[in-house]
């Protein structure tokens, strides 16, 4: 007798659940704020890539005509070529003195505040961040413009208020990596094995900060370079740094400034590829 096979079984697949639920309305507005954030950042860098290029750029949204004379003119053009020497130089020392005073400064405040203590002097390590530049720009013209100190318009000057700009934000990454390094326990081990204070600062902390100590120098670095405000206020016609020339050639000639700020621009993106690379290398 013949038995009817049965029927295959189809297999049910499972709702998905929330298939149909709307999307809640914060996911929604996050993304919104991310479009428009990113546009606020982008937009900009989109037109100077844009001007670099464009042959007229006069009452018009976009340059008219296309050409690549403008890095050619740039190349050429001796202020800007001294004003960018003047940038590196200063951003050199700006890091050297950051290094020689953020090093041990970061340390001392490390340990006063594990002892309750140093609270003015993290205070008054991080005024430069909270007074504005221009109040910092306006100080030195007071005090070193007159014949007791004139000192205004010098190179030394211009280091001087680049470092004090920029020495918060060194100071600030060597602090967050000695509060988690454990550098106590490090230094002890080193102590009773006979290193002195000193030999353990050197053979102990510096080796532990290399990574810390690296990419604070290189924001430190590009602080420096892109720092127009005081240095607009306080350079003197020798040493105009980039951002004092570049602000002056917009209003010259569009194109070369553009093509000026892109390249600052590429030297910025290159330093940061740079700094990745080596703090994963040191680690």
């Amino acid at each position: 007798m013949h038995t009817p096979a049965a029927p295959a079984l189809q297999p049910r697949l499972p709702a998905r659940r929330g298939a149909w639920r709307a999307v809640p309305a914060g996911r929604i507005a996050l993304q919104i704020v991310v479009v428009l954030f990113a546009i606020y950042l982008l937009l900009p860098i989109a037109l100077l890539l844009i001007g670099a290029f464009g042959k007229t750029w006069t009452n018009t949204v976009l340059p008219v005509g296309f050409t690549g004379h403008w890095f050619a003119d740039l190349a050429a053009n001796t202020s800007l070529r001294r004003a960018f020497g003047v940038s590196l130089l200063v951003a050199l020392a700006c890091c050297c003195a950051s290094a020689v005073i953020g090093l041990p400064l970061a340390y001392a405040l490390h340990y006063r505040s594990r002892s309750g203590g140093g609270a003015l002097a993290r205070l008054i390590a991080l005024l430069p961040v909270g007074v504005p530049a221009l109040t910092l720009g306006f100080g030195y013209i007071a005090i070193f413009s007159g014949d007791t100190l004139p000192w205004l318009g010098s190179l030394p000057l211009l280091i001087a208020a680049h470092t004090v700009l920029t020495l918060p934000y060194l100071t600030q990454t060597l602090l967050s990596d000695l509060r988690h390094l454990d550098i106590e326990r490090l230094e002890a081990c080193a102590a009773t094995l006979g290193a002195t204070p000193l030999s353990q600062f050197l053979t102990v902390v510096l080796p532990n900060l290399r990574q810390s100590l690296f990419s604070g120098l290189v924001m430190v670095a590009a602080l420096s370079i892109g720092e127009f405000q005081v240095s607009n206020l306080i350079a003197g016609f020798r040493y105009r740094n980039y951002p004092v020339v570049l602000l002056q050639a917009f209003y010259g000639a569009t194109g070369m400034a553009c093509a000026a700020t892109v390249v600052l621009l590429c030297l910025a993106v290159i330093a940061t590829l740079v700094s990745v690379n080596m703090v994963q290398r040191l680690k």
